[in-house]
């Protein structure tokens, strides 16, 4: 593994208080200047790093793809939630680096907000009703819808190790072609499925995630999304050396951050977790070399004054983790 920087400053508790955890050693994240881009897709990289957002090469993203990819089921716990402009009003007051979303919420609501909170674009989904067992996500937009409307990036989701992964992968060839013909930046949600994930530790495992995340950086993704590696007896059925790792949890996540090389990595938040769990999540992940966090039903399941609230604990977690625009 690469060597480590200084320190990074004592963890701030919910409410902006330092704590005295036990410091991870500190990694340092991919600069622009070593991504390869052009520049259409540098121009825009940096508008959601530097300009919007904590800014400083950092990324907080709210996510309302979940409608789609879960049912209205995901805001029965903040009724306020169903109705898109809370999350639209939450990423501008809260000052987010972006509000990752399908089209119709772009084409019906983004308008009154474009300017103000930066736009990525979904390109794919599909529901939760059917079995992961053949996951494969339709496209449901193009990158020319994401031109049109004003978006920065575009966000598709890739399910590695499904039965369906030959048709996702071209799927996504075409995307990618596109996207680099308009200079749009492209994140890609790498998600372990199927079976045979199953079969070898699990869509959790370090085995699957940390394989995800490489299969994105090979497929051309600027951004990965992925989930945190959590542990278990099944981890026994991953492939060698995997199945005998002994690693920290912190030092699981920093090994699927340098699978995934000069992709930046933004760390999904999944369900709704208590104040300390998710500000230690956040630290972590970014001593870890994570760019940063995408995170949507912890915040939006929550009453809009707790939420600006604990958005403004993670701005002052952000500033801590600044890098110089390069």
């Amino acid at each position: 593994m690469s060597e480590p920087m200084a320190q990074s400053p004592p963890p701030v508790a919910p409410g902006g208080t330092a704590g005295t955890a036990t410091r991870n050693p500190r990694y340092a994240r991919p600069a622009l200047s070593q991504l390869g881009l052009s520049p259409g897709k540098r121009a825009r990289l940096k508008r959601l790093l530097y300009d919007y957002g904590p800014g400083g090469g950092t990324l907080l993203v709210l996510p309302i793809d979940q409608g789609l990819e879960h049912g209205p089921v995901d805001f029965f716990a903040n009724p306020a939630s169903l109705d898109p402009a809370y999350q639209y009003e939450l990423a501008k007051e809260g000052h987010f680096s972006g509000i990752a979303l399908h089209i119709g919420l772009a084409e019906k609501y983004f308008h009154q907000y474009a300017g103000e909170v930066p736009l990525i674009l979904k390109l794919n989904g599909k529901t939760s009703i059917p079995s992961d067992a053949q996951s494969f996500s339709a496209l449901t937009g193009t990158v020319e819808d994401a031109v049109r409307l004003g978006a920065d990036a575009v966000g598709y989701t890739l399910y590695v190790g499904s039965p369906a992964q030959d048709r996702d992968f071209d799927q996504f060839t075409r995307i990618r072609d596109e996207a680099n013909r308009f200079g749009m930046p492209i994140i890609v949600w790498a998600y372990p499925r199927g079976e045979a994930v199953a079969k070898k530790g699990g869509k959790e495992s370090l085995y699957a995630i940390d394989y995800s995340a490489r299969v994105a950086l090979e497929m051309g993704a600027d951004i990965v999304k992925i989930n945190y590696p959590v542990p278990s007896d099944k981890d026994k059925d991953s492939p060698p050396p995997y199945n005998t790792l002994q690693l920290s949890h912190f030092e699981m996540f920093r090994k699927v951050v340098e699978s995934a090389g000069r992709a930046l990595v933004l760390v999904s938040g999944g369900e709704k977790v208590d104040d300390t769990d998710l500000i230690d999540k956040v630290r972590s992940s970014m001593d870890a070399g994570a760019t940063g966090i995408i995170f949507g039903r912890n915040l939006w399941q929550r009453p809009k004054a707790e939420a600006l609230r604990l958005t403004r604990d993670l701005h002052a977690i952000f500033r801590g983790y600044a890098q110089p625009l390069a």
